[in-house]
Order: structure tokens, then sequence, then C-alpha cells
């Protein structure tokens, strides 16, 4: 007796682990990676290949639940019957890779649980007031808030609840419970997102790649700057006050932190181009600290692939690399190399437009203010960097004396001698002393240090600095120098009216360059013009220019 209940577990097991709707939607020439649990299960089988196949496949699900209580039933026994139930459930979230590969990561599994709780009904012998009162529950939750998956906890809570008050024995008790945890736990993402008021609710309108043509479909990889920046997801804000009391060490949550997949935690919403598309842009982020992208460069690669393969299952076209994430995997090759069913990009061109459009402007308006631009001291941070070496040498022609800082002097060095050779007139000094910024007029600052590198020991009053960097390399402490005017680099406002529950720290209705490039090809369909690796095509900065201002984005200066 005990070797066949423990072989009808087994075939439950087997016949729950399934991937029946995985084979009905390939065998359509449906891409069964985007109706997966990251969206929404039959809802989203629905929105995308019709009311045919999602009811074909709900009805596989559902009849596989009834078949795995249906075989255990043959011993006669309650309790084996909810221990069925409990492993075919099991078999459908986790499907042995030995026997189906690499699949796509199962659905929500309601229909199975459907299914489950008929067969308990039928052939179970639980009786239908402890199986309909569930579902009853899963309704009136479904129709109330729209939310599925916190319908479905409701609904196992109240089974787990009514299984407890039986006589059943022990086995069957722990085995209603175990339903209960491992929807949680398969519904932890969602659950957040309900936190995080990002999950779309029944009765919305999900946007999907491709579907109208007057929207387009983006995400962005972003992450938390500080431990202040990662309590602004609230599913993570409760353990704020835990910290603060010393209850939980800040080490634990950055621990913690590191060991999170890519998540949705926001979306931007409101932008339309002036031709009228909407631009619908999801934000994703594995929480990881800026120390986690300098110590551990393959941590970071590993969760930008599985952003991107998030953002791809989202529905997304494009998937930009935001602030550390632009420079894993080589600058995103690597990351699009993995993921090539979607675009990547870490904003790079664009980023070196936004800079090449607002020099002139700043240098126009610092000789209004009657100072002398070929007498004036030009500081440039970061000058090992792309980025910082683009500036030096836009501004080299028109200051007298250009200084370049950085870390590596012979490099720094090398960079000088092109630009001395390009400008006699103009007198330009290596060095690795931060120090030497105090006789600047002008300073220009684009690093990749996850902390500020200009602080007030290094500012003269009435300086004026152009900051770049993000996180921003200029301390908060400069503003109280006399005179000083920090103007922060990089910063776009898309057309339209956008709103977010994230704060991007870049002001209200604002984004940063990189974001915008991928804004922008999502939005003209010009993949081609994707930043990846070091190297930035001139072509491609003033594509991104000149294709902002068709499409309404405006440089914030």
């Amino acid at each position: 007796m005990a070797f066949l209940s423990a072989l009808l577990l087994v075939v439950a097991f087997l016949v729950g682990s399934l991937p029946l709707g995985h084979w009905l939607l390939s065998r359509l020439g449906v891409n069964p990676r985007l109706n997966n649990t990251y969206n929404l299960g039959v809802e989203n089988v629905l929105r995308r290949v019709g009311v045919g196949p999602a009811l074909m496949s709900a009805a596989l699900d559902f009849g596989k639940g009834v078949l795995a209580v249906l075989m255990a039933s043959s011993l006669g026994s309650r309790e084996l019957c909810v221990l069925a139930a409990l492993a075919a459930y099991l078999g459908h979230l986790n499907p042995p890779r030995a026997l189906y590969g690499q699949t796509s990561p199962r659905g929500r599994g309601n229909l199975v649980l459907l299914g489950l709780l008929a067969g308990l009904s039928v052939a179970g012998g639980l009786g239908l007031w402890l199986t309909a009162l569930p579902v009853i529950v899963y309704a009136a939750a479904v129709g109330y808030w729209g939310y599925v998956s916190a319908a479905t906890v409701l609904g196992l809570l109240t089974f787990a609840g009514l299984v407890a008050l039986t006589p059943l024995g022990v086995p069957a008790k722990l085995a209603a419970l175990g339903l209960l945890v491992a929807a949680t736990w398969r519904f932890k993402e969602n659950l957040g997102r309900i936190l995080d008021g990002t999950e779309p609710r029944v009765d919305e309108d999900v946007p999907v790649a491709g579907k109208r043509a007057d929207q387009v479909v983006t995400a962005f990889m972003i992450h938390p700057m500080t431990l202040e920046n990662f309590w602004q997801a609230r599913r993570f804000s409760w353990l704020k006050p835990l910290v603060e009391r010393g209850l939980i060490s800040e080490a634990s949550v950055r621990q913690m932190a590191a060991s999170l997949r890519p998540m949705k935690v926001g979306e931007l919403h409101g932008i339309k181009t002036l031709e009228g598309k909407e631009i619908r842009c999801y934000l994703l982020s594995s929480p990881l600290l800026p120390d986690v992208f300098r110590d551990q460069p393959e941590l970071a690669t590993k969760r930008a692939i599985e952003g991107a393969r998030l953002a791809h299952e989202l529905g997304a076209e494009v998937v930009g690399l935001g602030a550390f994430w632009s420079v894993v995997g080589n600058k995103g090759v690597d990351v699009q190399a993995a993921v090539p069913e979607i675009t990547v990009t870490n904003g790079g061109a664009y980023t070196s437009g936004t800079i090449k459009a607002a020099i002139p402007g700043i240098l126009e308006h610092f000789a209004q203010t009657g100072r002398d631009l070929k007498g004036a001291t030009a500081g440039i941070v970061g000058a090992n960097g792309v980025v910082a070496f683009g500036i030096a040498r836009t501004i080299a022609p028109q200051v007298g004396k250009l200084v370049l800082i950085g870390r590596d002097l012979e490099r720094l060095e090398r960079s000088a001698v092109s630009l001395r050779r390009l400008n006699k007139d103009t007198e330009i000094l290596t060095t690795l002393d931060y120090g030497t910024l105090r006789e600047a007029d002008l300073i220009f600052s684009a690093t990749s240090d996850p902390n500020p590198v200009i602080f007030p020991q290094h500012v003269k009053p009435g300086a004026w600095i152009f900051d770049e960097g993000r996180p921003a390399d200029v301390d908060e402490g400069v503003r109280d120098v006399p005179g000083v005017r920090i103007i922060p680099g990089g910063v776009v406002r898309p057309p339209g009216g956008m709103t977010s529950q994230i704060d991007l720290q870049f002001g209200e209705g604002a984004v940063p360059a990189c974001l915008a490039e991928t804004l922008i090809i999502a939005a003209t369909g010009a993949h081609e013009r994707k930043s990846l690796g070091p190297q930035t095509l001139t072509e491609n900065i003033n594509f991104f220019v000149e294709q902002a201002e068709v499409l309404g984005f405006t440089v914030v200066d």
C-alpha cells in the first residue's frame, strides 16, 4: 500500500509536469516565452493569441489537475488525494529538465488548481463545500481587486483553513498548506508588483510590441544608488525601520539585494511623440548597489542578461541599460549576444549628443557673464573616458588652458598629445590630482564613480560645473561654495506629460539621455542605431539629436 501510494504521487507529479500548454502553443506557431508567469496566465494567452488557443490551453491544464486526483482516488484515501494535488501542482511549477529540457517558465497554474479542486470534490471525497468556497473567494477577490495572483493566494488560504478544520489527517492538512506556500512563492513577483502598483489588473490593456501601430513598448534597467533608493520600492520599504532599529543589518540587506533577479518596479506613463505615437516603458531593476558592479562584474552581467530576457517576455522590443548597467558585459555587447531576441542599448550615442548640444550653450552663457573664454581655465574630470575626452576635444579650441584629470596618467598624456597637435594655442596639462581643479573657471565631469569625486575644497568661488556623472560626481557640499553654478548633464524631457511612481532622480518629467535613446529607438524603429561597446559613431550621435527634435524630446539645461 505504501509503495502504491508513493508511486501514485510520483505519477501525479509527472502528470502535473506535462507541458501541455507549451506544446499546444508551439504547434500553433506561438512563442510560449511570451505567455508566461511574468505577464498573466490564461488572460495573457487570451490577449495575445485569441479565445480558441486560450480555451484549449486552459482545458488541458484543468484536465491534468483532475486526472492527477482521479488516479490517486483509486486507493480510496482522501489524504492521498490531497497529497497528489500538491504533487501535481509542484510538477506544473517545476517540470524536470531531465524530461523536457529547458522549457519556458510555466504559467501560474490557476487552471491546474481549479482542476485539482474539481477532482478533490468529485473523486477525492472532500465534499462540494470544501472545494467550492475557495473558488467563490477567488472569484470575489478577482472581481473586487482585479488581481489574479492575490485572489489565488486568498482562495488557497481559504482551502488550507477549511482543511485544517476537518478531521482529515496531518498529511492532508500539510499538503493543503503546501499548496498555499507553493502558490505564494510562485506569485511573489506578482504580489511585489501589487505593492509597487505595477501589476496589471484583469481588465487592463497590457501593451504588446507590434500589436498597435500607434504604440511601442520598451524597458529600461535601473538600480538603487544608495539604500535610500532601495526603499523606494514599496515591496522593500518594510525593511527600512528594521535596519534603522538594528534588527536587520545593512550587510544582510545588501546581500539579499544581490541575490534578487530582475523585477518590474515601475512604468513610465504619458509619453507621446509629436506624431502621436505612445511609448510605454517598463522600469526593471535587479537592486544591485554600485559597489557590486565594481566588485562582482560577472554577477552584474548575469543580472543584465536576465533583465533583457524579462523585458522581452514583458513584450518590450528595446531594453536600455541605465547607470552602471550600461558598462556591464562589455558595455552591453555580451548582453545583446545572450538575448538576440530584443534590441539592447547602453544609450551612449544620445548621451554624447546631448552633451554636444549643451556645451555651446554653456560656453556662450559663460561668455555673456563678461568672462573671457580665451583666458579661462577648464578642468575635465574623468578624461580617461570616452565621454569626457569628447568634451575635451570640443572645448580645447575655445579656452586658454585645459586640465585633464583621470586615473591613468600615461593614457591621459597620450590623449593630451593629440589635443596639443590640434590646439597649439591652448595650454594642456594632465594630472591625477583633483586639487588642480581649484584654478578652473569651468569644470566638466563625466566619471562612472559610484561616489562624488568633486568636493568644496576642489572648487573656487564662481566656477561653473557641468556634471555628466551618474550618480552625480559633484558632492552636495559644493553648492555652498559662493557663486558656483552646477549644471546637470544628459537630462532630457520626453514629449507628453510623463509620470512615474519611481523617482528617477532627474527632476519631474525628466529622464537620463540613455533612457531617452531607448525610447527614440522604439519610436523610430531604427534598431540598428543601438549603442553597444565603447565606440560611438558620429552618424548615430547626429541621428539621435535630429530625431529627438522631430519627436519632441528636449534637453534640460
